[in-house]
């Protein structure tokens, strides 16, 4: 009976194993369970493995991070697909230099004869957007900032110059060029315009300043009220094929649902950073989880718009 209880008794070594097992487990923020090492050689009775369940804060977390992955890369195929249809589009017709070609698809004001500085003007409009979205695009990925940090600065620092270049270029075309088609849009411009030349100055601000965490809360902000352009379109074919029809709409795009989605365009998408990023950094399961369904609903109704856009719009 000694031998047996001298074999069951752990030794010093198995206590202090056993316990640095337990501290490592819980500075990582992992649980322990029935299946874990055990200091006796001990199995579980019925040798059955009981699963372990991670807390409800951490399994959170991990969906409302994978929510916004799966919104982002919906949303860069989309702007993928933008940028080949700037680029075959209106690229392929400027080179060729078939300017009067770019009035194929409906557009506010797009060619004009005899405007040299209002053509001019819209072509680099249009074609350094797609630019400024491919660089937006690689400041969101982070195996490409951390492996090439001289691409995700340089990047960065064109899309930012582009994205005030642009918005101030917005303004000119929309009062210097009268290309609206109500004032409610032209107000909806002007304001997208004002708010990217305002996160784009804190951006600048906080990197220049080093306060890296400051500067990409505020490059988040910038990259959603620059791609306001991109939004609306998105935001537009969304709404018609969930309605089946353009519901509440009409041809200055000042119906009910034209104000929504054009002021929605910037601010939508901004409010859904905001509440994602207070709900990272909450520890409240139930803003998690709020902000997780938020997320996902944003990421469904986005595949649908990329959908309407690239089939009606685009190509």
């Amino acid at each position: 009976m000694s031998a047996i209880r001298g074999q069951l008794r752990p030794s010093r070594r198995q206590i202090r194993r056993f316990s640095s097992e337990i501290l490592a487990d819980f500075q990582i923020g992992k649980t322990l369970s029935l299946n874990t090492f055990t200091p006796f050689g001990s199995e579980n009775p019925e040798g059955l493995i009981v699963p372990t369940s991670p807390p409800p804060l951490t399994l959170w977390n991990k969906i409302l991070g994978r929510t916004g992955i799966a919104w982002f890369c919906v949303a860069a195929i989309g702007q993928t697909a933008f940028i080949l249809f700037i680029a075959s589009y209106y690229g392929v017709r400027t080179a060729a230099g078939n300017y009067a070609g770019w009035n194929d698809k409906s557009l506010i004001k797009g060619h004009v004869p005899g405007d040299d500085a209002g053509n001019l003007m819209f072509a680099l409009h249009v074609l350094l957007a797609a630019v400024m979205t491919f660089t937006g695009l690689i400041q969101l990925v982070p195996v490409l900032r951390r492996k090439f940090p001289n691409l995700h600065r340089w990047s960065g620092r064109l899309f930012l110059v582009l994205a005030c270049f642009l918005a101030l270029g917005g303004l000119w075309l929309t009062w210097g060029r009268d290309t609206y088609l109500s004032l409610v849009s032209a107000v909806s411009v002007s304001l997208n315009a004002v708010l990217i030349l305002v996160c784009a100055a804190y951006t600048l601000r906080f990197a220049l300043a080093r306060r890296f965490a400051d500067h990409q809360r505020w490059a988040m902000r910038l990259f959603m009220v620059a791609n306001g352009v991109w939004f609306i379109r998105v935001g537009l074919m969304g709404w018609i094929l969930i309605n089946q029809s353009p519901r509440w709409m009409n041809s200055t795009m000042s119906g009910p649902a034209d104000i929504v989605i054009s002021y929605g365009s910037y601010l939508i998408p901004l409010a859904v950073l905001e509440l994602y990023s207070a709900a990272r950094r909450s520890r409240s399961v139930p803003a998690k989880a709020a902000a997780s369904l938020l997320v996902a609903g944003a990421t469904v109704f986005t595949g649908i718009g990329i959908l309407g856009a690239s089939m009606f719009l685009w190509f």
